[in-house]
């Protein structure tokens, strides 16, 4: 797997949690990915990131310090209330 650095982000401290992006997509493409993410148990926006991370893996541009996705499930901490 072959890894970039990319430069920090301005600022003292490096940027933490997770990146808004408003992405406009055409109808049919955003239904063909609702598709794929329901088949494989992810919301579409999990999907678009699995993707993207191929994309750039497969191009040799992931970020060396890219943090993995995390796992299937309920995040760590989280409380069932069934």
């Amino acid at each position: 797997m072959s890894t970039v650095d990319t430069p920090e982000p301005s600022g003292d401290r490096p940027e933490r949690g997770r990146k808004a992006v408003p992405l406009r997509i055409d109808p049919e493409v955003y239904r063909a990915l609702a598709k794929w993410a329901a088949d494989d148990l992810r919301s579409v926006n999990a999907q678009i990131e699995v993707l993207l991370r191929r994309a750039l893996d497969d191009a040799g541009r992931m970020p060396a310090k890219a943090r993995p996705m995390r796992g299937p499930g309920r995040p760590p901490g989280s409380t069932d209330s069934s």
